[in-house]
């Protein structure tokens, strides 16, 4: 229950002290220059503790948004797959909220704090970042923020669902024409990377995303990494994606030139690793901290960035990026015929939405399903 005791100063001025006593919680105490404002606490303070509110709130008061990064980053981050583009994300908003509380990062700060990343310069240096990146990094803090209040009881509510977002612009649609498929492919296969042409093939045979196929291995590791990983069987020809993005499981059909560039890949593959691209590590090259690798042995995939950019340089390619192999394979896939559903299937999206860019691609099949579907009910 509550208690107040009126106190006079030297001057003369009145306060009133309440203490809120419950058992088996500690007492909280406030000071107000005026009775009711004294009384109305109190009532409003024992409903909070009866009901499990008021010390979620205190616990956002000995908390700071520095604090919460800290633990999101060392409990959390490293069982995500986007943890690397995230952890700098994260370090960000630390590095320009990590020392309010958290009781003080409000909707407003979080929306002034937001419209200082237009002002940063993207990784190119060509301009500022874009809204899609804005977005990636408030759906970082979001998701924070959702930890915080679900698992750790640091707060009540996330003060993320009063912060809009800006605009995600239309999704890129850039797929190679059937020239400039040829030119690359070309390129490709006469790169000196041996590697090159097998992985380009498998992109668009597949749709498959650049992490996945770089770490598709012959068979499981023992020691899975973190990141999207994946095993290619060969016999039954499919491709078992057992970590993606999203978090699914995935299965693959392997077929056709892309089924045959990996059969002969597998025949001179390499014995000191089971990834399909392995790199190349020179001799007694340290691999971490008190341990070093074998000679020649493979630790990671191989890095394909120079020679992909040769490759395009070659044939004449601009405004490629590897990312719109994906493109390229969905947008075929629709030309081909397949529905939205299907290439959201074979793409691993859980929704339409991501998938609807290539909408126009299909308009002859949605045609055709439409001309079937008048012809079997009006028999025209």
């Amino acid at each position: 229950m509550a208690s107040i005791e009126k106190r006079t100063a030297l001057d003369g001025n009145v306060s009133y002290r309440v203490k809120v006593r419950l058992k088996g919680y500690p007492p909280q105490t406030a000071s107000f220059l005026r009775l009711t404002d004294a009384k109305k606490w109190a009532a409003g303070t024992e409903s909070a503790i009866r009901e499990g509110r008021h010390f979620k709130t205190s616990e956002s008061k000995k908390h700071t948004l520095g604090q919460l990064v800290d633990r999101y980053v060392r409990d959390i981050l490293p069982n995500k797959s986007n943890r690397l583009a995230q952890g700098p994300q994260l370090l960000w908003w630390k590095e320009h909220l990590g020392s309010y509380a958290l009781s003080d990062v409000t909707p407003a700060l979080i929306a002034e704090t937001r419209d200082k990343l237009y002002q940063r310069t993207n990784r190119e240096g060509s301009g500022s970042l874009s809204p899609a990146t804005v977005i990636r990094y408030l759906a970082a803090l979001s998701h924070a923020f959702s930890v915080a209040v679900n698992e750790w009881g640091w707060l009540e509510d996330s003060p993320m669902r009063r912060v809009s977002k800006p605009k995600e612009p239309r999704g890129r649609v850039r797929f190679l024409s059937d020239e400039e498929r040829v030119s690359l492919l070309n390129e490709c296969r006469n790169s000196s990377n041996a590697f090159l042409y097998s992985v380009v093939v498998v992109a668009l045979s597949t749709g498959m995303r650049q992490a996945e196929i770089m770490n598709l291995y012959w068979k499981e590791p023992k020691s899975p990494p973190a990141c999207a990983w994946g095993v290619v069987d060969t016999d039954a020809g499919r491709i078992v994606l057992h970590q993606t993005k999203n978090g699914d499981r995935r299965l693959i059909p392997l077929v056709g030139h892309a089924l045959e560039c990996i059969k002969e890949l597998k025949k001179v593959r390499r014995l000191d690793s089971d990834l399909l691209f392995p790199s190349l590590k020179s001799p007694k090259q340290k691999v971490g901290r008190g341990t070093e690798a074998k000679e020649g042995k493979a630790v990671k995939p191989m890095d394909l960035r120079a020679p992909w950019e040769t490759a395009l340089k070659r044939a004449e390619i601009e405004n490629f990026r590897f990312h719109d192999l994906r493109h390229s394979a969905a947008s075929y896939l629709a030309m081909n015929g397949a529905s939205l559903a299907e290439i959201a299937d074979t793409l691993g999206h859980k929704t339409l939405q991501m998938v609807k860019r290539y909408a126009h691609l299909s308009e002859a099949h949605t045609a055709s399903v439409v001309a079937r579907m008048n012809e079997k009910i009006f028999g025209v």
